[in-house]
């Protein structure tokens, strides 16, 4: 009995298994070292250049021209903090607004014409058109070539005693008008140069956009019967919404900042006929030396871009091909 009772109080082994070990943890975990924080600390790396380079020469003068905007500074002395005044001084400068209602108006005309241009040839280009190459490269060789040997080979063609426009209506007999020299003719002629360089770059994208169209969506609506033009506008101008806000918004943002052209062929004038905001900046920083009231109405020319192109994504939906 007393051996079977010291048996029978003997230790029991437990019924559940044992705990298996937990296996040790990596030490690249718990260094913060795994494969994707690798990849993201590469990333970084490597995108650190392009980081620093915008820093440097985008975000430092963009905050120093905001900070100026509100100083008077002349270059030569310390910056003056005067407030809102440069501010006040535009509302009352008429040609800072006449160089406003010239922008809007150069804008106006040389963007949805420029565009509409510009998808014409894209849409001939794509059509099988012969030697596209060639038509190709002569469209867009304006938007590569300097906008200065452009505007001297305008100047040549404005010219009112030998130029090319004034030849070819000598021919039907019509007296050429002072094209740059005249308040009447000096924007229209402003405009035309602006819409003739700006083309190809908008022919090169809208031409992009068309050759990545789903071409069984074509297939189907010739099947249902669909005629090209009915299926330009069901079809491939919907399709190309997300092009077309590109290059809306790309075209505003170079029509705003037009400046070459206007320094070459007008200098502004006649009576500031064709003087546009930054080329009115560019007078009150350079030709006058109050780079304070410069930086205020560079401040104004972001506002209104900026502006212009929520207005524009709001307009047309964002930029979703359906949306």
């Amino acid at each position: 009995m007393g051996a079977l009772s010291v048996v029978k109080a003997g230790p029991t082994r437990s019924s559940s298994p044992p705990e298996s070990p937990k296996p040790p943890r990596s030490k690249a975990v718990r260094g913060g070292a795994g494969p994707g924080a690798r990849r993201r600390r590469a990333g970084l790396l490597m995108v650190a250049p392009a980081l620093l380079h915008a820093a440097l020469w985008i975000g430092l003068p963009v905050v120093a021209a905001v900070l100026l905007a509100f100083t008077s500074y002349d270059v030569l002395s310390a910056p003056k903090f005067v407030g809102l005044d440069n501010f006040r001084d535009m509302l009352g400068d008429a040609v800072f607004r006449k160089s406003v209602l010239n922008t809007v108006v150069y804008t106006f005309f040389t963007v949805p014409f420029g565009m509409a241009l510009g998808l014409l040839l894209a849409l001939g280009l794509n059509a099988g058109l012969r030697a596209r190459g060639v038509f190709r490269t002569a469209i867009f060789l304006p938007q590569v070539t300097a906008t200065m040997a452009i505007a001297l080979v305008w100047l040549w063609i404005y010219n009112p005693r030998n130029g090319l426009f004034t030849t070819l209506l000598s021919i039907f007999g019509v007296e050429s008008p002072a094209w740059l020299a005249s308040t009447t003719w000096a924007m229209p002629s402003v405009i035309l140069v602006g819409i003739w360089q700006g083309i190809g770059m908008k022919m090169l994208i809208y031409l992009a956009a068309l050759q990545n169209l789903p071409k069984e969506l074509y297939e189907a609506a010739s099947v249902d019967g669909a005629s090209k033009v009915r299926q330009l506008f069901s079809l491939t101008l919907p399709l190309l919404k997300p092009a077309t806000f590109f290059v809306l918004i790309t075209s505003m943002i170079s029509a705003f900042q037009s400046f070459d052209q206007i320094y070459i062929l007008t200098d502004g004038g006649p009576a500031n006929s064709t003087t546009m905001m930054t080329y009115e900046i560019y007078k009150s920083a350079f030709r006058e030396f109050r780079v304070g009231y410069a930086c205020a109405q560079s401040l104004v020319l972001f506002v209104l871009l900026m502006a212009f192109t929520l207005v524009n994504r709001r307009m047309m939906g964002g930029t979703r091909g359906h949306g």
